[in-house]
């Protein structure tokens, strides 16, 4: 579950207000607005990567509002990946891990089973130069999966992928979602993702979520 009570942001001339939103366990939501609306700052203090000014947010009914963003439980794929260029695909993904100093037998394990599960296993000795859009967002997916998060945030994961890939990355993210039941909260403008991912969509204006609607 994420909640959002009474959030509100300020830097120049660009607020978030009053922000209010409270997504189920286990549902996959779609936040979705104009551009500059707030979409990205909304998973950026969620995540805890930005104080709100006011407000709490709560994960799985835990007021996190004042954690750090590692103590958050939260898994977080910015809209670039935000991968590291000298490390290699297994680093990638075992990255959460190796901060936490899992053993290193946990931590092939669980690199090597959510490689396997995006279909990147065969990347796992690789760097991150020469991997396309979609074998990058998978792996920025896994590193995200490996720590066990309560929540998955994704910052536009589909945007920068052609048609024929986009339609391959929904059907990914779909069935992650459902293997681990996790709540996702996923920032996108595209109608269509939001027909085909989306239990729950959240829509944003100037600052605040005017209307939120869950299905089924």
């Amino acid at each position: 579950m994420i909640e959002l009570q009474n959030v509100s942001w300020k830097v120049g001339q660009f607020a978030l207000v009053g922000v209010n939103c409270r997504i189920p366990d286990g549902r996959y939501a779609v936040l979705m607005g104009a551009t500059g609306c707030g979409k990205t700052t909304v998973l950026e203090i969620i995540c805890g990567l930005r104080q709100p000014d006011e407000g709490t947010v709560l994960v799985a009914d835990v007021d996190v509002s004042r954690l750090l963003p590692g103590a958050r439980q939260i898994g977080y794929v910015p809209q670039d990946g935000a991968l590291f260029p000298t490390m290699t695909v297994a680093e990638q993904i075992g990255f959460g891990l190796q901060v936490r100093r899992e053993g290193k037998a946990r931590i092939e394990e669980v690199v090597s089973n959510l490689a396997e599960d995006l279909g990147v296993a065969h990347l796992l000795k690789r760097k991150i130069h020469g991997l396309s859009g979609g074998e990058r967002q998978r792996v920025a997916l896994g590193r995200a999966l490996a720590i066990e998060p309560r929540v998955l945030l994704l910052d536009e994961p589909i945007s920068a992928l052609d048609e024929d890939m986009r339609d391959d990355m929904m059907t990914l993210l779909k069935r992650v979602q459902v293997a681990h039941s996790i709540t996702v909260l996923h920032v996108t403008h595209s109608s269509r993702e939001a027909e085909q991912l989306a239990d729950c969509v959240l829509q944003m204006e100037d600052g605040s979520i005017m209307n939120q609607e869950l299905k089924g």
